[in-house]
């Protein structure tokens, strides 16, 4: 996998069809645990609700896991996942609260309300993608910082670092494969120290 998206950030957003209300949370999370934690934070501040129902992709998609609790077999759990699967996002999980109001919505209109309160959860939440990266630290002297400044702007790149000693320090992170070694090595006319630290997945948006 080179890339992937995930919901940006927490988010909480309520909807009420036929006097229930339906609370959709969505959340980053890397790993089952960091999942699991967040649905339990989630039950621990409703307790008294009728039902907690979630789903989670996490792990970079090993890992998928959903649950009805206490509703109609395949009528919460199920369709959370799916508005997951559906916008291709992992590392995300989300979970709607349901307080009953007192009117049965069938088999057809659960599956609508926890599949909208799940969608409208990721649409306040947002998108972020994630690149599959090279992560570099650079070492050059000062009168090579403009070249590398004015070269670095013909990469798609994110600078995670700077640091300004006896010389300057970057750590850089380009998409995989983009060349970008071999284009600073050339461009700084060899007056670059550069190594490869890592490959991780970046978020470039931020």
């Amino acid at each position: 996998m080179d890339n992937y998206k995930s919901v940006s950030d927490f988010s909480k957003n309520e909807i009420v069809i036929e006097k229930s209300r339906f609370i959709g949370y969505a959340a980053p999370v890397q790993s089952e645990s960091e999942a699991r934690d967040f649905i339990a934070k989630i039950k621990k501040e409703h307790p008294f609700a009728t039902h907690n129902c979630y789903a989670y992709i996490a792990e970079n998609g090993a890992i998928a896991r959903f649950s009805d609790d206490g509703e109609p077999q395949g009528t919460a759990g199920a369709p959370i996942l799916e508005v997951l699967k559906n916008k291709e996002l992992v590392n995300s999980a989300i979970v709607v609260t349901r307080y009953f109001g007192g009117i049965k919505l069938g088999a057809g209109g659960l599956t609508r309300a926890y599949s909208l309160s799940a969608s409208e959860a990721v649409k306040k939440a947002g998108e972020d993608e994630f690149i599959l990266s090279d992560v570099f630290a650079l070492s050059f002297s000062y009168d090579r910082y403009g070249g590398f400044m004015k070269f670095k702007e013909s990469f798609k790149h994110k600078v995670l670092s700077t640091e300004f000693n006896e010389g300057v320090s970057v750590v850089v992170a380009s998409p995989k494969n983009s060349d970008f070694k071999e284009k600073a090595v050339d461009f700084l006319a060899g007056k670059v120290e550069i190594d490869k630290k890592s490959e991780e997945f970046i978020n470039y948006a931020k």
